[in-house]
């Protein structure tokens, strides 16, 4: 009988140091847990000014909203490249709505897109991705709150540049894309290696297919290339097409971070923490990370679902309307059959409709820029009600903010667009340029110059020639405005810059080429996201 219990002694003494190590190994991951978090920026945030729609909080009081079997989140994307003209202060071009199921632990995303007409909070009425320009993370929570029926308390906030490093860090994604993503993600690239300090070989480009939209192609993508894909807005699909492939991304990093060694996800936060910045404390992280293992994330969708285009000073997307898409985003995060809008949401949808002039001025398609929705070269408006109507205040809301911005040209000072001496857009083949000497915007297929000569851009991995014949390429914020390139005329060849230009802070705007027809909507180089 003694053997027996030998034996049992010696089982119980095996589990109690398994035991023992593990709550060892515990306490060590614990501690370089919370070690790490101290990388991350927590500023106190101002709780009283994040507004709440007065429905919405009688309803969670009353315990009568679905909200509450939710934990929602903002989550922005601050690129510092990107700044707002009128404030001087980053906008936030990504914006997700993170929907949490307390029960299931699903995760359903929401991507606003950035050029969304929405009321900021205060009855001033702005393109959404300026409510963090305008106002920091408080504003930007409020004008999601007030336009869309939530109670978001809680966000983070990451340099875009932090997605390279997360990338590295997993050692890259297997990315399936289209030819015309392959062209852009290659003309991006660059500017984003110099921002992040990183290297990437440019993929060369397959034989140019009959659909140049199709998902044809898989590659094996780094961080840098990974964050120029997300950055893309000037394929067919523009930003819709933008903020689905920054959802994409997120899933798959989050599925392959799921099965990544301890040692990878310390070289993560070692990295990217310092780069975030929320209004979570290192406690509630801590007890939200260990049930992201179970969380799914399998749906995402974009806002407004149902939306037209308008021109005022820039092109904006507007709602149609807006009460309409909030009774479906609700459905889409909480599960919420029939849900009824509150008054706030109902007169935020008829003011912007009575901004763009009504629905009789609403575009099914994005409308090109024109000399008269672009007279300063950036497209920032802010609308206030003067009693008269709706009128633009972006010059007063420059004024009281003591913005020093000048109205135009490069964020990075590095081109002066299609007639300075190192400007030039790229794009799919060398083309022509504008100004008949050796360079030029360039589209799919060689054409004819402006002027009569030919040249053109090199485009994918090194800045060509400059539009005026010198050497360049159109980078960060110079170049074709945002929408619509060169309008006053331009290239017959089919070539141009995609979808709507470069970047949007500056270039031509009207003037550049003359003539009739102008650039057509197919190619050319974007350089800010």
């Amino acid at each position: 009988m003694a053997k027996p219990r030998s034996k049992t002694k010696k089982i119980l003494f095996a589990v109690e140091i398994i035991v023992l190590l593990l709550f060892i190994g515990g306490l060590y991951v614990y501690g370089q847990l919370n070690s790490k978090l101290d990388k991350v920026n927590q500023p106190v945030m101002d709780e009283s000014k994040i507004q709440v729609n007065q429905e919405v909080q009688d309803a969670i009081d009353s315990e009568s909203s679905k909200l509450t079997g939710y934990t929602t989140y903002a989550l922005f994307g601050i690129d510092h490249r990107d700044k707002n003209p009128a404030l001087g202060t980053e906008n936030s071009d990504t914006m997700i709505i993170a929907s949490v199921n307390n029960d299931t632990k699903d995760v359903k995303l929401v991507s606003v897109y950035r050029d969304t007409l929405l009321n900021l909070g205060d009855d001033t009425y702005s393109k959404a991705n300026a409510a963090y320009a305008y106002g920091g993370p408080e504003q930007a929570i409020t004008m999601l709150n007030t336009n869309l029926d939530l109670n978001i308390t809680e966000y983070a906030t990451v340099n875009f540049n932090a997605l390279a490093e997360i990338v590295d860090c997993l050692g890259g994604l297997d990315m399936d894309m289209s030819y015309a993503e392959i062209v852009h993600m290659n003309n991006y690239c660059q500017e984003t290696s110099e921002e992040t300090g990183k290297s990437y070989t440019p993929i060369e480009l397959p034989e140019r297919p009959e659909d140049i939209e199709k998902i044809d192609y898989r590659y094996h993508l780094n961080g840098v290339q990974v964050t120029s894909y997300c950055r893309i807005r000037y394929t067919a699909s523009l930003d819709m097409g933008r903020t689905e492939r920054q959802r994409k991304v997120i899933q798959m990093i989050v599925q392959k971070a799921k099965t990544a060694g301890l040692s990878t996800i310390f070289d993560i936060m070692d990295k990217v923490f310092p780069m975030v910045t929320t209004s979570l404390s290192k406690t509630e992280i801590l007890q939200l990370l260990p049930t992201m293992i179970g969380y799914s994330m399998n749906d995402t969708v974009g806002f407004p679902s149902n939306y037209k285009f308008a021109t005022v000073k820039g092109s904006v997307i507007v709602p149609t309307d807006l009460e309409s898409n909030v009774i479906e985003l609700h459905k889409f995060l909480y599960g919420d059959e029939n849900y009824t809008p509150s008054a706030t949401v109902k007169e935020n949808s008829q003011e912007i409709l009575d901004i763009v002039g009504g629905t009789s001025n609403l575009n099914d398609t994005q409308p090109a820029v024109t000399e008269e929705t672009e007279n300063t070269g950036d497209d920032t408006i802010f609308f206030q009600n003067d009693g008269s109507g709706w009128a633009d205040t972006t010059d007063q809301i420059a004024a009281d903010t003591g913005s020093d911005y000048d109205g135009g040209g490069d964020y990075n000072d590095s081109g002066t667009g299609d007639t300075g001496n190192t400007g030039g857009d790229t794009g799919y083949d060398p083309g022509t340029g504008d100004d008949g000497s050796t360079g030029g915007d360039t589209g799919y297929d060689p054409g004819t110059g402006d002027g009569g000569s030919t040249g053109g851009d090199t485009g994918y991995v090194d800045p060509g020639t400059g539009d005026g014949g010198s050497t360049g390429g159109d980078t960060s914020g110079g170049g074709d405005t945002s929408t619509g390139g060169d309008v006053g005329g331009g290239d017959t060849s089919g070539g141009g810059d995609v979808g709507g230009g470069d970047s949007s802070g500056g270039g031509d705007v009207s003037g550049g080429d003359t003539g009739a027809g102008g650039e057509a909507a197919a190619g050319g180089t974007e350089q800010a996201a």
